[in-house]
């Protein structure tokens, strides 16, 4: 890219003192394009039209003229189309939902990551049709930024197999993986962003943080459940069906779950936990 916007620039420059060195007329003033180098960058010219004698006593018809103009102009349109635009690349962000595969977990409190990230590629009109990396996924764009969604299918406490090994594929930052699980210690239906932390005594989070080389920078979106009632065991708990009530709720949940990743990937993490952990939930709302 260099080179060839060097090479340009320079023959344009030569082709037009070679043109004009063989006319005849004294003290003409002729076109002459020079290129001058955009500081910021080693590659970028700006062409710049300045007027010059010509010294070789030759003369200048006004189809010269023209035809040096014209040249002049395709070699500047040339350089400019050869020099690279610097803009920025725009990273994929990794958003992994966690739960269990089978149908016998479908629907359950457990698999509420799942659901998210279903969500997620309905709305946005990602595919999760293909299996790679032990895990049903899709690519797609949401707001114009590239993502990768992802449902382990290890089991919930192997989900750190299938989120390390595309992580580590793609060399996608830490900071830009998203997880999305259930947490029973949040109200049901409550969200809470955090850019970063522990696993909570999730053995998904915990076995993720494994695999990531025992990193907690990754930001994660947990979806409450809330408390099993009375002495209940949490492991049955938490592999139960939602109540219609609850399933109403919960949808509105996952719409606020969207616009929250909306805005991280566009706006970053701390505009999108401000509005997840300020934002009311539909019982609130009533």
């Amino acid at each position: 890219m260099r080179v060839s916007a060097a090479f340009s620039t320079t023959t344009a420059a030569a082709a037009l003192r070679l043109l004009f060195s063989s006319c005849d007329h004294p003290k003409t003033l002729i076109p002459f394009y020079s290129w001058t180098r955009h500081p910021s960058t080693l590659t970028q010219f700006t062409p710049r039209l300045r007027m010059v004698h010509n010294t070789h006593n030759n003369d200048l018809s006004p189809s010269s003229v023209s035809a040096a103009a014209s040249f002049s102009s395709s070699a500047a349109a040339s350089a400019s189309a050869a020099a690279p635009t610097d803009k920025p690349k725009t990273q994929t962000w990794l958003i992994v939902g966690l739960g269990n595969p089978g149908k016998r977990y479908n629907g359950t409190r457990h698999n509420v990551g799942f659901e998210m990230v279903d969500y997620i590629a309905q709305a946005e009109g990602i595919s999760m049709g293909s299996i790679s990396f032990k895990a049903l996924f899709g690519k797609g764009q949401i707001a114009n930024v590239p993502v990768m969604l992802a449902k382990p299918q290890t089991f919930m406490n192997a989900s750190g197999e299938s989120v390390g090994a595309i992580a580590s594929y793609y060399r996608i930052p830490l900071a830009q993986v998203l997880v999305i699980f259930d947490d029973m210690d949040l109200p049901f239906a409550k969200l809470r962003l955090l850019p970063k932390g522990g696993h909570g005594g999730h053995n998904g989070m915990k076995n993720i943080i494994n695999h990531c080389k025992g990193s907690r920078d990754f930001p994660r979106l947990r979806i409450g459940i809330g408390r099993p009632p009375g002495k209940m065991d949490p492991m049955n708990f938490v592999m139960r069906p939602f109540t219609k009530q609850e399933r109403e709720e919960l949808d509105f949940t996952f719409q606020t779950g969207l616009e929250a990743v909306r805005i991280l990937l566009l706006e970053g993490i701390n505009r999108s936990a401000t509005f997840v952990n300020s934002a009311k939930s539909l019982e609130q709302l009533q």
